[in-house]
């Protein structure tokens, strides 16, 4: 009988599955660093952000004329013409 060669078994397979374990890990991290730090906010607290906005009244022109006011004819406001 002759001699056989020696068979070679390759293990240490499963480089994929490494970085898709990698990558989901990573995306973990980043998740957590990024609700720890306050950026993302799951508690819904508003973030101390004050909404309270105090506005001026505001008054209505007045559609009343003065009593000083002339007419454009050039007479006295009171209404009394002089001739001469």
């Amino acid at each position: 009988m002759a001699d056989r060669e020696p068979t070679v078994i390759k293990t240490g397979g499963g480089g994929n599955a490494r970085w898709v374990v990698a990558v989901i890990v990573a995306l973990v991290v980043i998740g957590a660093l990024l609700v720890f730090t306050g950026v993302i906010d799951i508690y819904g607290g508003g973030g101390g952000a004050d909404v309270n906005v105090n506005v001026p009244a505001v008054e209505t022109p007045s559609t009343e004329k003065p009593a000083t006011d002339t007419p454009a004819t050039g007479t006295p406001a009171t209404g009394t013409t002089t001739t001469q």
